[in-house]
């Protein structure tokens, strides 16, 4: 937060004024604010022309006599300032008028920011960007350095890296960060896994993210989010640690990045220990620990273990977000509740506990509801307890039990449930906004690794604006076109099959055939839409054609490596064969073709249907009758 004006003789008029100008800076510089407020009374008393400057300067005190905590009343306040005269007219009142404008709408996109509403900072630090090289040096340097962390926040590296380099060619605001040759220290290839949010969601803002501090301050800061920036951007750079966990964390990132996950998680645990050394541990950095050390287990596929980190980490959350209304901005920026939950719910959803990821869920999709993977996600966890319900009434009918109740019945429509009736809702969302996305999908031009890429020429001040991220999947990482071609697949396929058992019979087919057309089809997928294409046309009647999506010599030519690294029940091809050549046995006995049908099944013995052929192939025998004498069966 900016705080009040620093006195000047322009700013005072007479030399009392000034003087008392100058008492009410260090009071509140010295942190007595009810004697700065009084001499600002006072000033106000004598005939202080400055009323912008004062109303603010009383704005900003009582904001910070308050605790930090009245923040709507300051921005009450700041927007009425922000309609302020132009600067072009030579009157004094107006030109210091129009500079307490700026002031005041860079202070409200601090206060957006602190909120975690960063659209609506970026929205409002627009006029202030536009004309960044018209302002004076500390003011660039705070709506530079806010700027820079807003695009990190929201995920638009390109431009951040963009940004950077207009600040540097044009504004000289930061220094030539020192980089490695990229023979020496390789930048990596990856970062999170694509359905969990990166380390840099916590990692990466600097503890304690206001915008505070003199201008030799702020350079500091725009050095770390220069580093920062590169190393999301997977620029080969030297990070020098300074002793700061903030240092010490990025080179962690840097690790991960890398895909040297150890180093990653010794690098973190050395953070911890440290600082639990020195006695200045706070619950922000053990959160931010927490966080990436669950990440970091995710991607190795050690769920439990990141599920433990993750609950950790919303422990340590909770401590900072116990009462967020009376709390002060810094401590809601730091409060990180929603991209733990996706975490937690991404890890749930691989340990198989489909309720838990479920209400996980929940809270980030209030937040992040325009993210298609996070309606992906919900849907996934409904289809699993879905399922997980049916093999337990399955378990207990073959017991001889009864179900006591009817499996999942809401009390109220307006309450989410996990069913298949919401994941189809989840899944519309899902389709609805990644096909939205898709149409706006910015191909960029990746440089070979061994062509040098050149060196950047003098950026405009528009050039940087240009770079686009497709950075729909907040907090996620941006998305590649791999990753959206994957991701509407899924899609696909999920919503084919919760079509196929709600019976409409109409949309799962049309699904499966949508899946079967997308690009870049995995086997896993292609498998799917087949075997789904031909249910769907035998629910409808349609057994002939329902044949041309089953025939098993396909499913030879598929890669079987596809099929052992998913996580599923088809683990080998001889499992894919087996169950497309009982979907073909189904589509003859459909047919009335039950010679050829019996003959499919007699070599069926694979454990997921071999139970189904077995009865299958007596209901066939049943049907043709008994063999008569003589006749080899």
């Amino acid at each position: 937060m900016d705080s009040a004006d620093s006195p000047t003789k322009t700013q005072a008029g007479e030399d009392e004024n000034y003087s008392l100008l100058c008492q009410a800076h260090e009071e509140f510089n010295n942190s007595e604010y009810d004697r700065c407020l009084e001499l600002l009374q006072e000033l106000e008393t004598l005939g202080e022309s400055s009323g912008p400057v004062l109303r603010h300067n009383r704005a900003v005190v009582s904001y910070h006599k308050t605790g930090c905590t009245q923040h709507a009343a300051l921005l009450k306040e700041l927007e009425a300032l922000t309609d302020a005269p132009g600067e072009a007219s030579g009157s004094l009142s107006l030109k210091q008028g129009a500079a307490t404008a700026t002031v005041a709408r860079y202070n409200r996109a601090v206060i957006y920011y602190h909120r975690h509403m960063f659209g609506t900072a970026l929205e409002k630090l627009v006029p202030l960007v536009a004309r960044l090289e018209a302002l004076e040096k500390a003011m660039a340097a705070l709506v530079a350095t806010l700027q820079l962390q807003l695009l990190l926040a929201t995920n638009q590296l390109n431009r951040a890296e963009a940004f950077l380099d207009y600040l540097q060619y044009k504004l000289n605001l930061v220094a030539t960060a020192p980089s490695s040759h990229p023979t020496e220290e390789p930048a990596g290839s990856a970062t999170a896994s694509p359905q969990a949010a990166t380390p840099s969601t916590v990692v990466a803002t600097p503890v304690g993210t206001s915008v505070e501090g003199t201008v030799a301050g702020l350079g500091g800061s725009l050095q770390l989010l220069q580093l920062i920036t590169l190393v999301l951007n997977r620029k080969p750079v030297v990070i020098q640690e300074d002793g700061t966990p903030e240092y010490a964390a990025l080179k962690a990132q840097q690790y991960y990045i890398m895909k040297d996950f150890q180093m990653a998680a010794k690098q973190l645990m050395r953070i911890n220990n440290e600082c639990t050394q020195a006695g200045n541990v706070t619950p922000q950095l053990s959160t931010c620990i927490a966080n990436n050390m669950g990440v970091i287990h995710l991607r190795v596929r050690h769920y439990a273990i990141a599920a433990k980190f993750f609950q950790n980490a919303l422990n340590f959350d909770q401590q900072l977000a116990r009462n967020l209304r009376q709390s002060t901005l810094q401590t809601m920026s730091s409060a990180r509740s929603c991209e733990i939950l996706y975490n937690l719910g991404v890890a749930m959803l691989h340990l198989r506990r489909p309720k838990e990821a479920f209400q996980c869920f929940l809270v980030p999709v209030k937040q992040f509801h325009s993210n298609p993977r996070l309606w992906l996600r919900m849907a996934e966890a409904c289809i699993m307890e879905h399922e997980a319900k049916l093999v337990e009434e399955d378990r207990q009918s073959q017991a001889g039990a009864t179900p006591a109740t009817k499996p999942y019945a809401p009390q109220s429509a307006g309450v989410p449930e996990p069913t298949l009736e919401f994941a189809a809702l989840c899944l519309r969302s899902a389709l609805t906004l990644t096909q939205h996305y898709r149409t706006k999908f910015h191909m960029s031009a990746v440089p070979s690794e061994d062509v040098e890429a050149p060196e950047p020429k003098d950026p405009t001040q528009e050039s940087w604006r240009h770079p686009q991220d497709n950075n729909f999947c907040n907090p996620s990482k941006p998305v590649s076109l791999e990753s959206l071609e994957n991701m509407l697949a899924a899609i696909y396929a999920a919503h084919s099959f919760v079509s196929l058992r709600l019976g409409d019979h109409v949309t799962a087919l049309e699904m499966a055939e949508q899946l079967l057309a997308c690009e870049r089809l995995s086997d896993a997928h292609k498998l799917l839409g087949h075997m789904y294409a031909g249910e769907a046309l035998m629910l409808m009647d349609k057994a002939a054609e329902a044949r041309d999506h089953l025939d098993p010599t396909f499913v030879g030519t598929l890669n079987a490596f596809d099929f052992e690294t998913r996580d599923w029940q088809l683990k080998s091809v001889d499992a894919a064969q087996n169950v497309v050549r009982y979907n073909l046995a189904v589509a003859l006995a459909l047919q009335n073709d039950l010679p050829q049908a019996k003959s499919l099944l007699a070599n069926l013995n694979h454990s997921l249907v071999g139970g189904k052929a077995l009865a299958l192939r007596r209901f066939i025998d049943l049907k043709m009758g008994p063999v008569p004498a003589g006749t080899p069966s």
